[in-house]
């Protein structure tokens, strides 16, 4: 979709990206199935509305995520100050596509936990009523619910514990506190008054977004192996 912008061809998922998007289609279609059959059809479309919804989720993240990098990568200058006309507009595109990633990370995953404790009848709710996916995982270990699940999940998460922790305080500082590429500002210009503030680091902002984006497919892909096996289950 953006790729346009780069004058480059459509994307063409391969490796973990294509097998997710493989299993949601695969999904989708044991729905479509079991609807057919005289399912709850009432249950079965809203399964099928927020996996379709997962699914445009992740191929907007990847797209913001490759847009963002790219422009990363036209950033040489240490400082705003620095920049020629150019290089601040890349640097204003980055921005701008970060930005748009790393909120959309947290956006898919509470999505996830959505479907995640209505199709596994968490009940998540009770215990919080806005609850994140996170919230729900966290019911799923406490409650030792679908282990096979659970803990490969758990397992993913603690991987990537630190950068989505970082991800988690500059999407929390872009939506309740300032705009986030600020916040360094503020903190520099508080320290060294009238000296040349210096640019965030953006390599590990990009690096930490990368990460933010293996573990939202890695959970994708999991959930989907797991749902797929339990629509089979239920036509044996």
């Amino acid at each position: 979709m953006l790729r346009f912008l780069f004058d480059e061809p459509l994307r063409e998922a391969e490796g973990t990206l294509a097998e997710t998007f493989r299993l949601m289609d695969q999904f989708v279609s044991s729905l479509s199935k079991k609807m057919a059959e005289g399912g709850d059809t009432h249950k079965l479309r809203k399964y099928e509305i927020w996996t379709l919804g997962l699914r445009s989720s992740l191929d907007e993240l990847e797209q913001s995520h490759y847009v963002a990098f790219h422009f990363q990568h036209k950033i040489t200058s240490s400082s705003v100050k620095q920049m020629t006309a150019e290089e601040r507009i890349h640097y204003n595109r980055y921005i701008y596509f970060d930005k748009n990633a790393f909120i959309r990370v947290f956006s898919l995953l509470d999505k996830l936990g959505t479907l995640l404790n209505e199709l596994l009848d968490m009940r998540t709710e009770r215990i919080k009523s806005h609850f994140s996916y996170f919230t729900v995982l966290r019911n799923m270990r406490e409650k030792k619910a679908h282990p096979e699940l659970t803990w490969k999940l758990n397992d993913v998460k603690e991987k990537y514990k630190e950068p989505m922790t970082r991800l988690r305080k500059r999407r929390n500082t872009e939506i309740h506190y300032m705009n986030s590429e600020m916040q360094d500002d503020l903190i520099q210009s508080s320290r060294m008054y009238g000296e040349e503030i210096k640019l965030e680091n953006l390599a590990e902002q990009s690096a930490d977004l990368t990460q933010g984006l293996y573990l939202a497919m890695e959970s994708l892909l999991l959930t989907f192996q797991y749902a797929c096996g339990l629509m089979r289950n239920k036509h044996q």
